[in-house]
């Protein structure tokens, strides 16, 4: 039993779940410290100077050192979206393709590797079939967030954490296997090019591509957007062909070079 406890929070900024998490600890918890960032922001060096009892990761947006989590005297967890038989990357994309009928979240022990450690506890939910990945990522944040008050609610009480009899079904899911699922060819069937459009389509983030003549792209959600019938661009046309027509169209707020396969449209893009 540990009365008091000293708390290292850790989570992304702009996020409305993981600003009521902030919420949570100021109020039950007098030791703690806050922090917050963004994906491609340096881990903050501040982190390295905290000695403490529990790190807890919020959805950080980085993967803390081994160096920070040997500082915790009594355990660092993390907050997964996803439940055991998805960890690490692209755990709802994965979930979406593989028509999946459950979901849920995961808390888990940090280890030196990502989503390697010993289950905390898992929350399980419908997975709908009209489910996109936004709207199932954001019931993962609804769920991270009672299960987050459900596991730090006996650290206040001093008590130890509790301990699931779940385990990590696989290894964890790398970024080079979310990539690839995004790639699009013509070759594929209908059914699979669907499949794949919509576990990797979520607002502002790069979804489902096709590559022709050495040129990207892009599935685009908004299919009515500036498309002519002579911008429309043929996978089986000849490099040179591609070439020529995409040179012809790379013009802002025009018309612009496109491909459509079984439906989908798919819009060179332009760096």
């Amino acid at each position: 039993m540990v009365r008091n406890p000293s708390v290292l929070l850790i989570g992304k900024k702009n996020d409305f779940y993981y600003e009521r998490a902030i919420e949570f600890v100021k109020v039950h918890f007098q030791k703690y410290q806050v922090f917050m960032g963004k994906r491609n922001e340096q881990f903050p060096e501040d982190i390295d100077k905290w000695q403490g009892d529990y790190i807890v990761s919020y959805l950080s947006p980085w993967i803390i050192p081994n160096s920070t989590l040997k500082k915790a005297k009594k355990a660092c967890i993390n907050f997964h979206p996803g439940p055991p038989e998805y960890p690490g990357i692209g755990c709802t994309n994965f979930a979406i393709y593989n028509k999946e009928n459950t979901f849920g979240v995961t808390c888990h022990h940090m280890e030196e590797k990502v989503d390697t450690g010993r289950m905390v506890a898992v929350r399980r939910f419908p997975l709908y079939e009209s489910d996109t990945v936004f709207s199932l990522t954001q019931r993962c944040y609804e769920y991270i967030f009672k299960l987050f008050c459900e596991v730090i609610t006996p650290i206040v009480a001093g008590d130890e954490l509790a301990i699931s009899e779940e385990f990590w079904k696989r290894k964890p899911l790398k970024r080079i296997e979310l990539q690839e699922l995004c790639k699009i060819s013509p070759e594929m069937a209908a059914d699979e090019i669907k499949r794949r459009v919509k576990a990797v389509t979520f607002p502002k983030q790069p979804g489902a591509y096709i590559e022709v003549g050495g040129i990207i792209f892009n599935y685009q959600t908004n299919k009515t957007k500036n498309l002519h019938d002579f911008c429309k661009i043929s996978p089986d046309m000849p490099v040179e062909t591609i070439w020529k027509k995409i040179n012809a169209f790379n013009f802002p707020k025009e018309p612009s070079a496109y491909i459509e396969i079984d439906g989908e449209i798919f819009i060179a893009q332009f760096n």
